[in-house]
């Protein structure tokens, strides 16, 4: 018999998840009789590794074979927290650690508790939201783009669906210099569609005037780029989007500029005012010169992305805090929030300034970060993260979500690691988060989803260039989206669809992924389904809203209920070879099932239904 303790479970830990400061907790642990248990203790860690506290943990009951003891405690601030347990017993002690969801003596892991501030607030528009993700080059052109002011050299596709210039130059580099002229005007025009798809908050990548397609290589914060319209065409976009109940988000990137860029000059094409043109540049204290000019800090060694000093004084006036600092105009401008690239390599210490002003600025203002593991742990270049005990940010990308989706699609998990991915998740971030997370099959950064469900191809660019999937491999990857992009939506968080996801586009990492959407060539079942999800997201509250429980994760199966107020929806995914009777009740979506009955209906392999309890 094993000593039980299960941090997920109310029976062991109450309440679940993360506390505020003040906030009783309460622990039993059920340790077997024969084992003599005398004394139990739970010891608290800080982040840090120093002791924060002990819990003594007093018999309470005998229940069966087992002994259980309890105790309650609080934290007075806020912090993350690890914990083990202290056994005494007539022959000696032992230490007790994780091991799963279960116990180990003397080896394992610490079990991880948070106590976050009783004030963070996460914008109610955000939480069970459906995000659009468009990279706007690439989504949709209306008219003749603008090129007065484009940073220069750079081509414009003649041709909507040509391919994405993947060669580098002679001397090996990549320039990114190739557009194909999306706008503001555009995403303004197809505005309906987005809202046919249930869309509810847009996010593009960025919009700064730029020399790259990508504009991760800012040129100018506060001027959109020429070629994709004015300022006042991106109020009209936030406007028009406003109107139909949906919000704006836009990428900051704070943690480097571009070398070609009104701050550095590299190439002199700003007047000659950067940091790299002169030592007296008003902008020379935002970089770290080895030898000025010609060697400098820069974002992961690449040369036209030189980092900035983040609490340099004058760059966080111009960023944050000055009246007319670049989110401050962008906010005023119509947006409603900011995805933080890179947030790792912002210092927590900007972060709390970005958070405060921005909500200054626009209460219901959001703030998500890019974070590619568990948020609630991050470590970066050696510092603990305070994304959430600091209350920082109201959002991350849910990369580990996407990592056990594809797992579990691709035949890597039974059902099990995706269960334990959503329920850590749930454990680790703060409730209104976890109703916010950012939930991604596809990003710029990463594979499309119908490649990465069916192709773990890594050649060359050439090679991907030239790599297709074949009618077959298409057909199981469609079928495979099916019940990955069911699943993102019936999770607790917000669904985010990358551009022409839903359309059937195919695609490796960058810049394979950022080909322009196939308008007129979409694929019709994937069109129709997504609209079938985004309209039961809203149809549906406890969908954004409700708690999620999972009864079933094993054998390739998944089942869980999402509930509020009374309203129970059941979800039933079967990933096996072998059909699949579950009760029925009211079904509100399925695909693959059949002998539907007002009590039982069969899932075939690869099946899937949403029902209401009636």
């Amino acid at each position: 018999m094993r000593i039980l303790f299960n941090s997920k479970e109310s029976q062991f830990k109450d309440p679940f998840g993360t506390l505020v400061p003040g906030q009783t907790c309460t622990l039993r642990i059920h340790i077997p009789s024969t084992v003599q248990a005398s004394k139990a203790e739970c010891l608290i860690r800080r982040v840090d590794g120093s002791h924060a506290m002990t819990v003594s943990l007093d018999y309470q009951m005998k229940r069966g074979a087992y002994d259980i003891f309890g105790g309650k405690f609080s934290f007075s601030e806020t912090g993350l927290y690890y914990y083990f347990f202290h056994i005494s017993t007539r022959g000696g002690s032992f230490r007790l650690y994780k091991c799963g969801d279960d116990t180990n003596m003397e080896a394992g892991d610490l079990w991880q508790v948070s106590c976050v501030p009783a004030d963070h607030t996460v914008p109610q528009w955000a939480q069970g939201a459906v995000m659009y993700q468009i990279f706007p080059d690439r989504f949709f052109r209306s008219g003749k783009c603008s090129l007065e002011g484009k940073l220069e050299p750079y081509t414009v596709h003649e041709h909507w669906d040509e391919e994405v210039q993947w060669r580098p130059t002679p001397d090996g580099k990549v320039l990114n210099n190739d557009f194909y002229g999306g706008n503001f005007r555009g995403i303004t025009e197809k505005l309906d569609y987005l809202a046919s798809l249930g869309v509810t908050v847009l996010y593009l990548n960025p919009i700064s005037k730029s020399y790259s397609n990508h504009r991760y290589d800012t040129g100018d914060y506060k001027t959109p780029d020429p070629m994709l319209g004015t300022e006042a065409d991106f109020t009209a976009l936030c406007n028009a989007a406003h109107a139909r109940g949906m919000k704006v988000i836009l990428d900051g990137v704070y943690s480097h500029t571009g070398s070609n860029s009104l701050y550095f000059d590299r190439e002199r094409a700003f007047g000659g005012k950067g940091a790299f043109c002169s030592k007296d540049s008003p902008y020379s204290s935002w970089y770290r010169f080895h030898h000025w000019p010609d060697s400098y800090e820069c974002w992961w060694g690449f040369e036209t992305l030189p980092t900035v000093n983040k609490m340099d004084p004058s760059f966080v006036d111009y960023i944050i805090t000055g009246e007319d600092s670049v989110v401050a105009h962008w906010l005023r401008a119509g947006c409603d929030g900011f995805r933080l690239d890179v947030a790792d390599e912002l210092p927590n210490d900007f972060l709390i300034l970005l958070k405060k002003r921005i909500r200054e600025l626009r209460p219901d203002a959001l703030l998500l970060g890019e974070v590619w593991e568990d948020a609630s742990n991050k470590v970066a270049y050696g510092s603990h993260r305070r994304y959430f005990v600091d209350g920082e940010l109201d959002s991350v990308m849910n990369y580990p979500c996407r990592t056990a989706i594809l797992n579990f699609l691709r035949d890597r998990d039974d059902g099990h690691g995706i269960k334990d991915t959503v329920m850590t998740i749930k454990e680790n971030y703060p409730p209104q988060v976890f109703l916010a997370n950012m939930n991604l099959l596809s990003t710029h950064d990463s594979a499309r989803i119908l490649t990465a469900l069916v192709d773990d191809f890594d050649g060359s660019r050439e090679e991907k260039a030239k790599r297709h999937l074949s009618h077959q491999q298409y057909d199981v990857a469609r079928e495979r989206l099916l019940m990955a992009s069911f699943l993102q939506y019936m999770l607790p968080g917000m669904p985010s669809l990358y551009y022409g996801d839903e359309a059937g586009m195919e695609g490796y990492k960058d810049p394979f992924n950022r080909r322009t959407y196939p308008w007129g060539r979409e694929d019709p079942e994937l069109m129709q389904h997504h609209r079938a999800l985004g309209r039961l997201r809203w149809e549906l509250a406890p969908l954004r809203l409700g708690d999620i429980r999972f009864f079933q994760a094993a054998d390739q199966r998944l089942g869980f209920t999402r509930e509020l107020e009374g309203k129970t929806l059941r979800i039933y995914l079967n990933r096996g070879h072998d059909n699949w009777e579950v009760p029925s009740g009211r079904v509100l979506l399925g695909h693959n099932m059949y002998n539907v009955a007002p009590t039982w209906l069969t899932l075939a392999p690869m099946g899937f239904c949403l029902t209401e309890d009636v």
